[in-house]
């Protein structure tokens, strides 16, 4: 088989097989570039853009830390990433320009999360 006589359809094949391309997601590293909600193993709950991903690193830029959360509506982590935080309750930390993480578990957020903690006064800065 010569590359050169490969047409796109056999390309787009066999760069399938060597990657992890799954039906329009880029398999694992799908989070670069989604504002997300990270929990660590020992550095707490960061939110930020997903820069890079390496394995269980990550590089999160305008990254804040979740100090402390409470949910508008239920109990989790995955509840904040849907439904956003309760400002008054909540304590989030001053952005800093980039964080390297070792994450547990990374949550995507949806636009009203994404508001909801960026629009959060920096109580826990004070």
């Amino acid at each position: 088989m010569n590359i050169e006589d490969l047409t796109l359809k056999e390309l787009k094949t066999t760069n399938a097989l060597f990657s992890f391309e799954q039906k329009g997601n880029i398999g694992l590293n799908g989070m670069i570039g989604k504002k997300a909600i990270i929990r660590t193993y020992s550095a707490g709950v960061w939110f930020g853009t997903v820069e890079q991903k390496s394995g269980n690193e990550l590089i999160v830029t305008n990254a804040r830390r979740m100090w402390r959360w409470h949910t508008k509506k239920s109990i989790s982590l995955s509840s904040c990433a849907i439904y956003g935080i309760n400002q008054d309750k909540s304590k989030i930390v001053s952005a800093v320009e980039s964080v390297w993480l070792e994450a547990i578990e990374i949550i995507p957020c949806t636009i009203v999360a994404i508001k909801s903690i960026e629009g959060t006064e920096n109580a826990a800065d004070e």
